[in-house]
């Protein structure tokens, strides 16, 4: 099987936009930080949410009391 190759000029556009979508998402992290909104992550299909304390829960701070698949808690 032959193997495809990427100019590197192609790399290098890459990179580029992998650093400037990391930069937005460390930016919209820090932001929510600041107003007190949780971030949410998927880890393994399951969500977590890092609250304003930087605490991660599974438990939904919006949902009144379920996980993050939607079960009572």
């Amino acid at each position: 099987m032959i193997k495809p190759t990427i100019s590197d000029e192609a790399l290098r556009k890459a990179e580029q936009f992998d650093r400037i979508g990391n930069r937005g998402v460390r930016k919209a992290q820090e932001e929510n930080r600041r107003l007190g909104i949780p971030n949410v992550y998927s880890i393994n299909g399951i969500l977590y949410y890092e609250l304003p304390n930087g605490e991660l829960s599974r438990e939904d701070p919006y949902s009144g009391g379920a996980d993050s698949n939607g079960n009572d808690t």
